[in-house]
């Protein structure tokens, strides 16, 4: 039997021990975009003074090239699109397109955080398109439950088939003349793929935010967010090159009715390739505990 010192000693130690698991395995997340559209904070009203947040989008090394696709499982597809492309790297002049750019956190310069906030959701509904058997745009963004009309432009059936990880599998198919159908995402989610289930080739990327600070890069490389309020905040570069995408990251502050530039460079290490640097062998340190 342990003493009653003992016993005090081993309740302490075995109390200090659940406390360093808990904080070496938890911590609180610094994304402010990643839960549901709730309405519980405080509803966002534009002072005046917001600003923006310009950049560009470059590609550095040689652009891959797209490749052709073969469409001739669907005569409809190869009649309307017989030189049908991948769209997985739109680059043109050193510039790069379908890269989806969002505010992941930040401060305001009140001192509260963008997660504090509530946005109103667009009544205007973004538009997907099946047209030329590819999707139109490949990369779209929308905040939480904002309906996005889907539209099949082409003389065959489509199978719109949405596969996100935090919202519900969302699958349909879509005949030739069929009226248009409307689908909402309730939980912020970026990005969600979406493809045709009839037609393998045929993919579309959406972002979905619970704020409106994200944009879509243009045939230029250029982005614009606008109305962002003064403050601090890490924005995110989406693009869907490597095996789950790729993310840039940086910091931003904008200043009251002023402008702040995020320029982004993707490269050949986002397509998997090796780097021109050689990595060090890692080194293993002792582990004092394992959970």
């Amino acid at each position: 039997m342990f003493s009653k010192r003992a016993r005090l000693w081993l309740g302490l130690i075995a109390t200090l021990s659940l406390l360093s698991l808990a904080s070496s395995c938890g911590g609180a997340k610094t994304d402010d975009n990643t839960n549901t559209g709730d309405k519980s904070g405080k509803p966002f009203v534009a002072k005046g003074d917001e600003g923006t947040i310009t950049g560009k989008i470059s590609y550095t090394g040689a652009a891959p090239e797209a490749k052709k696709i073969d469409t001739s499982a669907d005569a409809a597809c190869t009649a309307k699109s017989p030189n049908l492309t991948t769209e997985d790297w739109a680059i043109k002049d050193g510039k790069l397109a379908n890269t989806y750019v969002y505010i992941k956190s930040g401060t305001l310069a009140d001192g509260s955080k963008i997660g504090d906030w509530t946005f109103e959701t667009p009544a205007t509904p973004a538009a997907l398109d099946q047209n030329g058997c590819h999707y139109k745009p490949h990369v779209l963004g929308v905040m939480v439950n904002q309906p996005i009309t889907i539209t099949n432009s082409d003389p065959t059936t489509h199978n719109i088939h949405f596969t996100p990880k935090n919202n519900p599998d969302w699958n349909q198919s879509q005949p030739n003349g069929a009226a248009s159908m409307t689908h909402k995402l309730a939980v912020a989610e970026v990005l969600i793929p979406v493809k045709c289930n009839q037609h393998p080739w045929m993919k579309s990327y959406v972002g979905v935010t619970k704020h409106p600070f994200f944009a879509v890069s243009a045939e230029d490389g250029s982005f614009t967010i606008k109305g962002v309020p003064p403050g601090k905040y890490t924005v995110v570069a989406w693009h869907e090159g490597g095996a789950n995408g790729t993310e840039k990251t940086m910091e931003v502050t904008v200043p009251a009715k002023g402008s702040a530039p995020a320029d982004f460079s993707f490269g050949a290490s986002a397509l998997g390739q090796p780097s021109s640097l050689q990595m060090l062998p890692a080194i293993e340190f002792p582990m004092p505990m394992k959970h």
